[in-house]
């Protein structure tokens, strides 16, 4: 029998090197896509007179661009604490599917609750695209380290992207550094493509896109929440409802 690399059996009892196995799967070109977004914010940072290391702290506890550009442009406009914390955790309500549907590979045979809260702070769009596509490659036992490394690669990353955004800004114009945010939603949809495998793949996706127009503007800014859900959630039923019929 043919077995993975990743998957030799005298890896599997050193988390260590598994962690460091998905540090360095972080360095793909969906990890350079994030460097690229975030030097985006990090100018964004500069033009608002926003201090670096808080910038890098919401980069490392936040870890979800939309809600850190909620939260840098709140604190700048003066906006208060408790409705900036509200406008935050609803941004960051879109992410509770992803956590959802990625924990299974993510806990590994033997789930304990502190790397499983490790793993989920770390689903993003990103982890939650490469994280299917990498973990099903990895020994089930060594799924949480791996998925730990990973992102906190992606983290480590987005940080250096936020610091070289902010220190080169005065070379960086203004329209491209707003321009290199979308590299983030334009990369996730195509790791959604790439990513596909199944018809029910392909109808969730086409069925989000369709809905994407409807729930645009939602409030909370729940608009890809919604789509996502949505899409999802009617290509799961009718690719339930449509075996039976032809049963």
């Amino acid at each position: 029998m043919n077995a993975l690399p990743d998957s030799h059996p005298l890896d599997t009892a050193r988390p260590a090197r598994w962690f460091l196995r998905g540090m360095r799967g972080a360095v793909s070109t969906p990890g350079v896509v994030l460097v690229a977004t975030f030097i985006g914010f990090g100018g964004l940072l500069h033009d608002l007179g926003f201090p670096i290391l808080a910038g890098l702290l919401s980069t490392l506890l936040v870890w979800a661009l939309p809600a850190q550009v909620i939260l840098v442009g709140g604190l700048a406009a003066g906006a208060s604490l408790p409705a900036l914390a509200v406008a935050v955790c609803l941004s960051g309500v879109r992410l509770l599917p992803m956590v959802v549907s990625l924990m299974p590979l993510m806990r590994g045979p033997r789930p304990r609750l502190l790397s499983e809260l490790v793993c989920a702070h770390f689903v993003a769009v990103t982890m939650w695209a490469e994280g299917f596509r990498l973990l099903p490659k990895v020994a089930p036992e060594g799924r949480p380290s791996y998925a730990a490394g990973l992102g906190f690669g992606l983290t480590v990353l987005s940080m250096a992207g936020t610091a070289i955004g902010f220190y080169l800004t005065g070379a960086l114009p203004g329209p491209l550094a707003v321009a290199l945010l979308l590299l983030t939603p334009i990369s996730f949809a195509i790791l959604l493509v790439r990513n596909a495998r199944r018809p029910v793949d392909w109808l969730a996706i086409g069925l989000g896109t369709s809905i994407s127009p409807l729930v645009a503007n939602s409030p909370g800014g729940l608009d890809l929440f919604w789509a996502g859900v949505g899409g999802g959630t009617l290509a799961f039923l009718i690719a339930r409802v449509l075996p039976g019929r032809r049963a």
